[in-house]
């Protein structure tokens, strides 16, 4: 295996190979890992996610899978990088990690088999899959806002090669807290199944990012939490949440909401928490004091 990274080394976006706890360059230049400033390892055209994946999540939701995934796409504006801040904005609570692994192309892609996509993955990476379920009410169908507003997608820190997918450990930490904690034998549909799937009628190319789905356990953060993402081979991803520098405009526009679909899909879709009961339509206002600032 082998891992790189793309960072800013004196003012130029560079793409380096780790070597160590030093990022080296093609010219020589190191820098500590420590101390770099990361970007996103890929700068893909599209990010395509799949919904439930990991067993786990799937029991959480007390439902089943469908036959076969079904996706949702991120607009590339809501990607960012290790040690990046991750927006939650003013009147919006409702913001929750989603630890993943990312998937990256590294060939054009279109109507291949199963056993022929690992060739044209260029390697793996870390990555936080974050939904703002404030706009869940509106965006349930399209999932747009919910998870493709800005910084809602960090990746990184590096891109790892040949790198088996197979029986690695998943977590997600919340201020030093295990929240997640899966593995991708959990999975139903495997790295290459995706993107054959969606290589059937959507070309992939270089640079785009496949999100592969999480573990049970997603639940909001707050302003001021960090929040961590381990894969087994892969290293951590990690970043800080901030409030926003303006708030949602209320003039026009749907509003954020914390309907009772909202707050049972951002605290594990079943109104049970902690081993206490919800009263059916008390959900916000239960939950509320934990998200308060």
């Amino acid at each position: 295996m082998a891992e790189f990274r793309n960072i800013l080394l004196d003012g130029y976006a560079t793409r380096v190979r780790r070597e160590g706890d030093v990022l080296v360059s093609n010219d020589g230049r190191e820098v500590a890992v420590e101390s770099a400033i990361h970007l996103p390892p890929a700068e893909p055209r599209k990010i395509v996610c799949v919904h439930l994946n990991y067993r786990s999540r799937v029991e959480e939701y007390m439902t089943k899978l469908p036959s076969a995934p079904t996706y949702f796409h991120k607009p590339v504006t809501a990607l960012c990088a290790h040690g990046a801040n991750v927006v939650r904005p003013e009147r919006c609570q409702w913001l929750n990690y989603e630890g993943e692994i990312a998937i990256i192309i590294g060939r054009h892609c279109r109507n291949i088999s199963q056993a022929e996509a690992g060739d044209y993955i260029a390697g793996y990476s870390v990555a936080n899959d974050y939904g703002l379920h404030d706009f869940r009410d509106t965006d349930a169908g399209s999932m747009l806002r919910v998870k493709g507003s800005d910084t809602l997608c960090p990746v990184g820190p590096g891109l790892v090669t040949d790198w088996d997918f197979h029986g690695k450990q998943i977590s997600t930490r919340v201020n030093g807290q295990v929240m997640q904690d899966g593995n991708t034998d959990e999975m139903e549909w495997d790295m290459h199944y995706l993107v054959a799937d969606i290589a059937r009628n959507i070309t992939l190319e270089p640079g785009d990012i496949l999100l592969s789905g999480t573990p049970a356990n997603s639940r909001p953060v707050k302003p001021g939490d960090i929040v961590e993402v381990e894969v087994e081979g892969l290293g951590t991803l990690s970043n800080r949440i901030v409030h926003g520098p303006t708030p949602i405009r209320d003039e026009l526009g749907a509003q954020p909401s914390s309907s009772e679909e909202v707050v049972s899909t951002a605290m594990g879709g079943d109104w049970e928490h902690r081993g206490k009961r919800v009263p059916q339509g008390q959900g916000a206002k239960h939950y509320k004091s934990q998200l308060e600032d």
